[in-house]
């Protein structure tokens, strides 16, 4: 049996030889020789294996301000890392290559062999990132415990789409998470864009993250007359501010025509400034804008004096006027920063493979 062919976890056997998966919200009932939803999951004589364990299809060192995370670990680098697969459908997927793939492909790369990779390239910290974490859960799951024991960090980049038995399980291990909504957690969108059948699962995991200490950082793909309507924003902000918490950094990222969504133009820069706006009038106090380069709302800014506590140039840090215990110089407001200040790292990031 290939090293890939690990049993899964989190499912139960059904009457029969079905079984019932409880990794994502879709919660499959999967019968005999087939897959789940995501393709990588399979019913074998009513034992669940996961077809994707130990092959990477992506493997990058990269700044931690492109997961984005721009709270916790600054100027952190971390081994980006993802497998094959995908529980949404998403029109506008920017990596469909990899997450739309039938075949299972990757390269041979067990849990030791990513934290040595990680440890080599100088990271802090290891990112399951690119496609969706939740689907490569056993490969994460045994990589984070071999990364905590080496003394790294674990960071998921997931559309949040994961049940709470999946949390719970990760949370141990798991130090921060960054949740991609897209279109404003608009329950249609992601029915008809992404053949999602429902956004509360989404919400109920962040629940679960929180619950858990994991560090929350969300991102919101704002979408040209879809996602960007101001009532979806505000709502979406709204419950993070009383769910999460107003210090609870939100990203809104700006749509770029992609797969099979290549005529919706991306929304103007005057369309983000409404959107970064729309939300902290909702009282986030950290609202950032995403795939603008250069734009002022790339920074970190003191909630109480308004001072530029953090200048950013893309996912690069390019000034830092926080103290040793990250408050602000100039009137010492706390930041609320997770972890600390790593100013040495490298400026680009660069691929394995």
């Amino acid at each position: 049996m290939s090293h890939s062919h690990h049993e899964a976890m989190l499912y139960k056997r059904e009457n029969g030889a079905k079984v019932k998966c409880s990794l994502c919200a879709r919660r499959c009932q999967i019968s005999e020789d087939a897959p789940g939803f995501c393709l990588v999951r399979r019913n074998e004589g009513g034992t669940l294996y996961t077809l994707n364990y130990g092959k990477a299809v992506s493997a990058a060192v990269d700044p931690i301000g492109k997961k984005p995370l721009s709270h916790f670990n600054p100027g952190s680098l971390v081994l980006s890392v993802a497998a094959a697969g995908c529980n949404f459908r998403c029109q506008f997927c920017d990596n469909w290559m990899i997450s739309q793939d039938r075949e299972t492909p990757g390269n041979d790369m067990p849990p030791e062999e990513i934290v040595k990779a990680a440890q080599n390239a100088g990271c802090q910290g290891i990112s399951y990132t690119y496609t969706e974490p939740t689907i490569f859960f056993e490969y994460a799951y045994d990589t984070a415990k071999l990364a905590k024991e080496a003394g790294l960090f674990n960071t998921f980049v997931t559309n949040g789409y994961m049940t709470p038995e999946a949390v719970r399980t990760i949370g141990p291990y798991l130090d921060a998470v960054t949740v991609d909504f897209k279109g404003g957690a608009d329950p249609d969108f992601y029915k008809s864009v992404m053949a999602v059948p429902d956004v509360k699962p989404i919400f109920e995991a962040l629940k679960e993250f929180r619950l858990n200490g994991v560090h929350i950082e969300l991102t919101n793909l704002v979408v040209p007359k879809i996602g960007d309507s101001p009532g979806k924003i505000r709502k979406l902000a709204a419950w993070i501010h009383d769910n999460l918490g107003a210090d609870t950094p939100l990203h809104m990222l700006r749509f770029h025509p992609d797969y099979k969504m290549t005529t919706i133009p991306a929304p103007s820069v005057k369309d983000m400034e409404m959107a970064v706006l729309t939300a902290k009038n909702q009282g986030l106090r950290y609202v950032y804008v995403g795939n603008v380069p250069g734009h002022a709302a790339e920074n970190t800014y003191c909630p109480n004096c308004d001072t530029a506590v953090i200048r950013r140039d893309s996912f690069e840090i390019t000034q830092w006027n926080l103290t040793e215990d990250n408050k602000c110089l100039v009137c010492g407001q706390q930041i609320p920063i997770k972890g600390r200040f790593y100013k040495n790292n490298l400026r680009f990031p660069y691929a394995l493979f």
